[in-house]
């Protein structure tokens, strides 16, 4: 069994302020109302993109939520979740989560900084590349199931269709 360290890290700088400049200097929206937690809206190809950085001290990890606003009706929430699961399966960083209370599909992931690591601008970065990646790659399933009516594996086959060439 391992057992955690107790002991608290001075940290040269706070791990949200290294986001905060991040978003300072790609212009984008942001909100920061409390030490330990940052909220920006970047825009994507198909919808405004919700992304919070939270600094959670006691695990020592800088935490990315992604969300978008997905207004799923009560009868396509199952297969909504049926393809949160399928897309899952795929991912190799992060994953996805559907809260149904708030209609949102959010990409989920952490950057683990024990021992008093420090986070970098190109790490943040990543993060948050990755995410918005993600939630690009896959917003048009979603779309498939609630809109088209498509099941979770049609939607994802659909959506990950890649043409090559020209024509």
């Amino acid at each position: 069994m391992l057992i955690a360290s107790e002991k608290q890290f001075e940290r040269a700088e706070h791990p949200v302020d290294i986001v905060e400049q991040l978003a300072a200097s790609n212009d984008w929206s942001f909100d920061r109302e409390d030490e330990d937690e940052i909220s920006i809206v970047v825009g994507g190809a198909w919808t405004e993109y919700h992304v919070a950085f939270t600094w959670l001290p006691d695990i020592e990890t800088l935490h990315i939520s992604c969300a978008f606003d997905l207004k799923a009706p009560e009868r396509r929430r199952a297969e909504v979740v049926a393809l949160v699961g399928a897309i899952n399966e795929q991912m190799w960083v992060g994953h996805f989560d559907f809260w149904p209370k708030e209609g949102v599909v959010m990409h989920r992931h952490g950057l683990l900084l024990s021992g008093g690591a420090q986070p970098s601008a190109p790490q943040c970065t990543a993060l948050l590349d990755h995410a918005l990646k993600a939630c690009e790659r896959h917003y048009q399933a979603f779309q498939f199931v609630l809109w088209a009516g498509k099941s979770a594996r049609d939607a994802l086959e659909t959506a990950n269709f890649e043409t090559r060439g020209e024509a």
